[in-house]
């Protein structure tokens, strides 16, 4: 709680990150994020709540840090915020090129492929972030999740009540999908290859005889695809991007298989 209104009076006030213990107020945020001790955003029953004050913390983190370059072998590069370390120690398994930045948090038994891990982002245990998969800055994601390659998970620092992209325990995400904007994938999800979803995305269950629609959320076990509706304009009608949902996940099946069996039985190609 000090923490908290030291940050939020640093917020209405930002002369105060001139001040010491504001400074250390702010690192020390920062460091609770990495150790996955504090989340930008975090499970309430059945829906999520964001810690907006430590999000305020993350965007303070840039104006009191100072540009500097960063050596790693033959690498190099030149920034604010230090790359995350200790791998063995923390249990991950980092393939190069892999990268991740101070203040996110990876659990024990993450895998990254080359790939990209934002401050903030907190992704559990157990997960693969495939090669070149992307999580933005304050991307919740749960254990067992596999991002495939190419997957873009949307960073959000602002604005501050603005809920992060959230993936739930046990989701497969197809390669090349993008989910950005506060969408959120339920437990056990199956997200098809180039699907595209934001917080404001149809999202429509077609496997009853009359369809359902959510907007930027995809209910547990739920399979998906890239599908298409029909959208008036005042030039003509016009097909617009959307998601299907076309089944969902078996008990029997893995993830990988879920997807297939979906996909056979409405005759789809994707």
């Amino acid at each position: 709680m000090a923490l908290q209104q030291i940050i939020e009076q640093a917020w209405e006030n930002r002369d105060l990150l001139k001040e010491q213990h504001t400074i250390e107020a702010v690192r020390a945020v920062i460091e609770e994020l990495d150790k996955g001790r504090l989340r930008v955003a975090e499970p309430a029953g059945n829906d999520w709540k964001v810690n907006e004050w430590v999000k305020k913390a993350v965007l303070m983190y840039f104006p009191i840090q100072a540009m500097k370059t960063i050596e790693v072998g033959p690498f190099e590069f030149h920034d604010k915020i230090a790359l995350k370390t200790n791998y063995a120690q923390l249990g991950v398994r980092v393939v190069p090129h892999a990268v991740a930045r101070y203040g996110a948090f990876l659990a024990k038994g993450v895998i990254m492929m080359p790939s990209y891990v934002n401050i903030g982002a907190y992704v559990d245990e157990g997960t693969m972030v495939d090669t070149w998969a992307t999580v933005g800055s304050c991307a919740q994601v749960g254990k067992h999740v596999h991002l495939s390659g190419g997957v873009g998970l949307g960073g959000v620092l602002e604005p501050v009540q603005a809920a992060p992209t959230i993936i739930e325990d046990g989701a497969f995400i197809g390669s090349r999908s993008i989910l950005v904007e506060g969408c959120r994938i339920g437990k056990e999800a199956v997200i098809g290859a180039g699907v595209t979803i934001t917080g404001s995305s149809k999202i429509i269950d077609v496997t009853g005889s009359e369809p359902k629609e959510y907007r930027g959320y995809v209910p547990p076990r739920a399979v998906v695809i890239p599908g298409s509706y029909t959208k008036k304009f005042p030039a003509g009608d016009f097909q617009v991007p959307c998601a299907l949902i076309i089944g969902q996940r078996k008990e029997s099946t893995d993830l990988k298989t879920s997807l297939n069996e979906a996909l056979r039985e409405n005759a789809v190609a994707v």
